[in-house]
Parts: structure tokens; sequence; C-alpha cells
């Protein structure tokens, strides 16, 4: 995971967004970010399925923190370093200058893959 979102885009935006943690914790604010981020990812699993997917490859496993704690970690950063950091790494949607990158006259940022299945009619065309 830190290779699609590295360390230093992490922490500019929980600069950024106060999230930056005041003492040493278990639970670094980094930590926790890279966690909500690998939650997206395994749905179903729960947060420590969760830690231990997001810990399995590494040499020494990580010991699972309990739910109680990685829930407060979770209030203490907050979803401000989250929004941040998405403001760090989205872009337009459209490769080049010459694509259209607005759709109902609102810029195309990010694309989620929602679909809505509509009837084929002219008037949905």
């Amino acid at each position: 995971m830190t290779q699609v979102v590295p360390f230093h885009l992490v922490d500019e935006a929980l600069a950024s967004a106060g999230g930056l943690q005041q003492r040493v914790r278990r639970l670094p604010s980094r930590v926790v970010v890279y966690l909500l981020l690998a939650g997206a990812l395994f749905t179903g699993l729960g947060w420590t399925g969760i830690w231990s997917r997001l810990t399995a490859s590494l040499p020494a496993p990580l010991p699972v923190p309990a739910g109680s704690s990685i829930t407060a970690a979770m209030r203490r950063v907050g979803p401000k370093p989250l929004k941040a950091l998405f403001d760090l790494v989205k872009g337009p949607a459209a490769v080049t200058a010459t694509q259209m990158t607005r759709f109902a006259g609102r810029l195309v940022i990010a694309i989620d893959g929602t679909q809505i299945a509509l009837p084929d009619t002219p008037a949905n065309l």
C-alpha cells in the first residue's frame, strides 16, 4: 500500500489537517490512515482482520491491537487527514487537455465505479 500512497503524502495530509500525534503511540496517526485505506479494500473483515491483512507481509507479524484501541485511534485522527490525502492525490479524470473533464457542469475528479441500471430508451440515451 505504501507503493501506491507513499509515506510523505500521508505525513503531508496529516500535517495539513492537524492529525499528527502529539506523543509516541502504539497506533501512530500514519498507521491509522493506512488502516483506514486498507478498510476500503478488505470490507467485511472487521478492523482486527484488516490489521492482520495489512501486517501479514512484515517479517515479524505485529500483535493485533484491541478493537477499542483501533476505534479510539480513528477518532483521534478523524476524517480530515483522509480528505487532505484525497486532495493531494486526486487529479482530473481526463488524460489529455483536449478531453472534457466535466459532467453535468461539474469537474470529474474521481470515478468510483457506481453503476445505475436504466431502461434502454431514447430519453435515457
